[in-house]
């Protein structure tokens, strides 16, 4: 019955004004989902106090990290969310010691999504990552 009633009120939410409705399901159902993936990969990082993941240039769907070595900018690590889709990528920024090698794409239902899954995907995005020698 609850289904049913939430049905109606988003129909009648989304007649209403369709953009503000769509922000406010997001951040009803897909923003904390989000949320808890990035919950996931600081975890990841939690027992190594030389990484830390800084939030920068994130927007709706997808957050962006500036992943930082001994306070060092290495690279972007981003996760992103469409539906139940979840896409993890690392790439290069400016300013920052390395260089993504591939970008290829971490991808799966947000259902499969863990621990294990999360520090599977960072592990290889890390691997990814290539630097100048001339920078050590």
């Amino acid at each position: 019955m609850t289904d049913d009633f939430d049905d109606d009120c988003d129909r009648l939410s989304s007649a209403i004004d369709s953009i503000q409705f769509e922000r406010i399901r997001w951040a009803r159902t897909e923003g904390p989902m989000l949320d808890a993936l990035v919950a996931l990969a600081q975890s990841a990082i939690n027992g190594r106090s030389e990484f830390e993941f800084s939030e920068e240039g994130s927007s709706g769907a997808c957050r962006r990290f500036v992943l930082k070595v001994h306070s060092f900018r290495i690279a972007a690590v981003n996760i992103a969310l469409d539906g139940q889709d979840v896409t993890m990528w690392g790439e290069a920024i400016e300013r920052g010691r390395g260089q993504v090698a591939s970008t290829q794409r971490e991808t799966a239902d947000y259902a499969a999504i863990d621990e294990t899954w999360m520090k599977a995907a960072l592990r290889r995005i890390f691997n990814d990552i290539r630097f100048d020698e001339r920078q050590s």
